[in-house]
């Protein structure tokens, strides 16, 4: 059987927060939709990666005309987004067929550095799992019940993605049922007995969840321009 990099980009979800009358992942950064440059940071990475993108049921249309309009042409897959992320994530799984590594990314997280993609594909060559990660520069508190309390921040980390696995091994721990629980893929890894391996991420792999977020993806790209 073939060995493949893979990865999903989950940009199933329809992202409320935002406020925008369309999905986020399709939202303008510098005159391009987000989700362009997510899927160009993975190829500047390697280009003979497998792509599968998760979309909404409902936008698939739109994104095609999209890539007709700014003529995208980088090869890719398509998914139908699930009722859930582990729902979109299992139904990128679906398509597939080689073992190898295979990262999963959120849609609109495009500033994550093709040095982090390079590191997490090592690791979990190595190790078979690989999350990228990125220490707290804040305080933080512990909330319970009417209390709360300080605690040692040096004992947690933010995580981001991509976060990559043995293929094998991913399709196997998304045979399990849904849970709640299950926040990303390594929750998803790691409630099948998996222990997982961390990476250092890179700190402007912001998430684009909110309006300030676009103002914050704005000033990275104006500074990479410099």
């Amino acid at each position: 059987m073939l060995f493949s990099k893979n990865v999903i980009i989950v940009g199933g979800g329809t992202g409320n927060r935002i406020g925008a009358k369309i999905p986020k992942q399709f939202l303008f950064l510098k005159e391009k939709p987000i989700l362009m440059h997510t899927i160009k940071r993975f190829f500047e990475y390697d280009n003979n990666i497998e792509m599968i993108l998760i979309l909404p049921a409902d936008y698939i249309k739109y994104w095609e005309n999209l890539c007709l309009k700014f003529e995208f042409s980088l090869p890719h897959k398509i998914a139908n987004g699930g009722i859930t992320r582990f729902h979109s994530v299992k139904n990128g799984l679906d398509m597939i067929i080689t073992e190898g590594l295979t990262a999963v990314h959120d849609a609109v997280r495009p500033f994550v550095s093709v040095k982090t993609i390079e590191n997490c594909f090592n690791m979990a060559a190595e190790k078979t799992s690989a999350v990228p990660v990125i220490e707290l520069t804040e305080s933080l508190r512990v909330i319970s019940e009417d209390k709360n309390s300080s605690c040692d921040r040096q004992s947690y980390r933010l995580v981001q993605t991509p976060q990559v696995f043995d293929t094998f091994l991913l399709k196997k721990a998304y045979e399990q049922p849904f849970n709640e629980r299950f926040t990303d893929d390594a929750s998803v890894v790691e409630n099948f007995g998996e222990n997982i391996s961390l990476v250092n991420g890179n700190i402007e792999n912001i998430k684009i969840t909110t309006p300030f977020d676009l103002i914050i993806g704005e000033t990275i790209m104006d500074y990479a321009e410099q």
